[in-house]
């Protein structure tokens, strides 16, 4: 079932075993075995050396928030405010960019910060990954 409203990523070919890692509880991300870097958004080619080994690999999920702001009015009623998008730098390189679940007056909440990884059901099918402050 389908939350009313929110909006639904569209798996593809190529993003489809990042999508399913997360239904999995898995944060995975592609990793170049020609020049060893982890990449996130899924591609059909290495962003750094043009290379098509890629496969997927599990990362920690852990990492630092890059920068976040507060959004205190929702786009729509699916999305209760005030919540809080944040780009992440992951433990492996990739940054991506995300929610982190924590109330915006937290005292932890800062560029900096300490976070790691959960998963959000968005429905039947989807999974979101949203971090939490360590």
């Amino acid at each position: 079932m389908t939350e009313p409203g929110r909006i639904q990523p569209r798996p593809t070919r190529v993003s489809e075993p990042y999508w399913q890692g997360c239904l999995e509880g898995e944060l995975r991300m592609q990793f170049c075995a020609a020049c060893e870097t982890y990449q996130f958004y899924p591609r059909v080619a290495c962003s750094a050396c043009g290379s098509s080994s890629l496969d997927w690999r599990r990362v920690s999920g852990n990492g630092r928030i890059a920068s976040f702001t507060v959004v205190r009015r929702g786009v729509s009623s699916a999305y209760e405010a005030p919540y809080i998008v944040a780009l992440i730098d992951l433990e492996e390189g990739p940054r991506l960019m995300s929610h982190v679940v924590a109330e915006p007056d937290d005292p932890r909440l800062r560029v900096g910060a300490a976070v790691f990884v959960e998963f959000q059901k968005w429905g039947d099918e989807v999974a979101m990954p949203v971090f939490r402050l360590t």
